[in-house]
């Protein structure tokens, strides 16, 4: 299975929201996810939901991660790209466990992990050091056979091997 992990280091600071959201976007190119499909729409939405969750109720510095699993760089003539999975965590240093709230009609806030809830395929928080990482995936369906004939899974599956050269890739930011 081909690997790609990437991660951006966050400040406690409200700004660091929009910076996560660009830096995601950014990522997305090399990763085989299209900018302009809903796969990369939803990520951008948790991304913005966990990282201001970090930034908002612990004060603390935090780390944004994500990997994405079995998905292919975007390669000239691929007729495909691969099923998988995309991964996204957010470390903080704060033991305090996430509290889903159920928010009134009226109210400006208390949605956000009801949202990545409602959004990812899976999602649950686990102790970290002295803090927590709470995580979310998303499942990426292959892309449908092409018209008249070609074995797209059978080009994805060259396209994904060689994308990584076989190894998993990891960013540090």
């Amino acid at each position: 299975m081909q690997v790609l992990q990437v991660q951006l280091e966050i400040r406690p600071d409200p700004a660091e929201v929009g910076r996560a959201r660009r830096w995601v976007r950014s990522r997305l190119a090399g990763s085989g996810v299209a900018d302009d499909e809903p796969l990369a729409e939803t990520l951008v939405l948790l991304v913005s939901e966990l990282v201001t969750n970090a930034v908002v109720h612990t004060g603390c510095p935090a780390v944004l991660r994500l990997s994405f699993q079995g998905v292919c760089g975007a390669q000239p003539g691929a007729q495909g790209v691969a099923a998988g999975m995309v991964r996204l965590e957010v470390a903080d240093l704060s033991a305090c466990p996430p509290a889903p709230r159920y928010a009134d009609r009226d109210e400006t806030n208390g949605r956000g992990l009801e949202l990545v809830d409602g959004l990812a395929d899976r999602w649950g928080w686990s102790p970290e050091g002295v803090g927590k990482r709470i995580w979310c995936e998303l499942d990426r369906c292959p892309a449908p056979a092409p018209c008249g004939g070609g074995n797209a899974v059978a080009a994805t599956a060259a396209t994904t091997a060689s994308a990584y050269g076989g190894m998993a890739a990891y960013e540090a930011v």
